[in-house]
């Protein structure tokens, strides 16, 4: 397997420094950037390619929102997981509305952050065991807003439908294959239909989407 590039984007040189000792110790994983804000981590990536990046909200200079914003304009194979303190409904919402693939909050168990770095390469999020209430604040958050629903009421399969709950429940794309009978590309490619079809640039778009569409429910996260 090959070492996953990994880049740290955040103002606190401690920080920083002790989350790339951390993730070092990972195996497989190399920090090969690390930066203060997100001009200096754009300059870097000039030169040096990464697969994921630790990427903090609140910094000087550029922060975490644009930075979003410019990864996935120039690099949108990059994987975003935000490590930040920052959990209310507006962060929140804003985090997903520009894309990133997962969120990872400063407070949470060191020993989660292999597998949060591991699940955004891997299966494209990770909100590990705030998902279910990372959606329930959304959701409050968006019923603040008059959004329309799809006109359409067979926007998923049933099949898709199915990938979909199991997603939601933690099933990684091996272990839904396995669980389907189908193989992991089949799987891939319906993550990939679900997505086009919601129009949503990462999987909590995507529950987003569902539930306020009433595919799937709240009870089923």
């Amino acid at each position: 397997m090959n070492e996953l590039k990994i880049a740290i984007v955040d103002d606190h040189l401690l920080f920083r420094r002790s989350m790339t000792l951390l993730i070092n110790s990972f195996k497989g994983m190399n920090v090969t950037i690390d930066a203060e804000n997100g001009r200096a981590f754009l300059s870097k990536m000039e030169t040096t390619s990464i697969d994921v990046v630790l990427l903090d909200i609140e910094m000087p200079i550029m922060d975490g929102y644009e930075t979003c914003k410019q990864i996935l304009s120039k690099y949108p194979e990059v994987k975003i997981l935000i490590v930040s303190q920052l959990s209310s409904r507006e962060s929140i919402h804003k985090i997903m509305d520009l894309g990133a693939q997962g969120y990872f909050t400063k407070n949470s168990n060191p020993e989660q952050l292999e597998l949060a770095i591991q699940n955004v390469h891997d299966e494209g999020f990770y909100f590990g065991l705030e998902l279910g209430s990372v959606i329930k604040e959304a959701i409050l958050w968006y019923e603040n807003y008059e959004e329309p629903k799809s006109n359409k009421k067979d926007v998923f399969s049933e099949r898709e439908l199915e990938v979909l709950r199991m997603i939601c429940r933690g099933y990684k794309s091996k272990e839904i294959a396995e669980l389907l009978f189908i193989n992991v590309r089949t799987v891939e490619s319906h993550r990939n239909h679900i997505m086009d079809k919601s129009n949503s640039s990462n999987i909590i778009g995507v529950i987003l989407f569902a539930l306020k569409n009433e595919y799937i429910t709240v009870e089923e996260i």
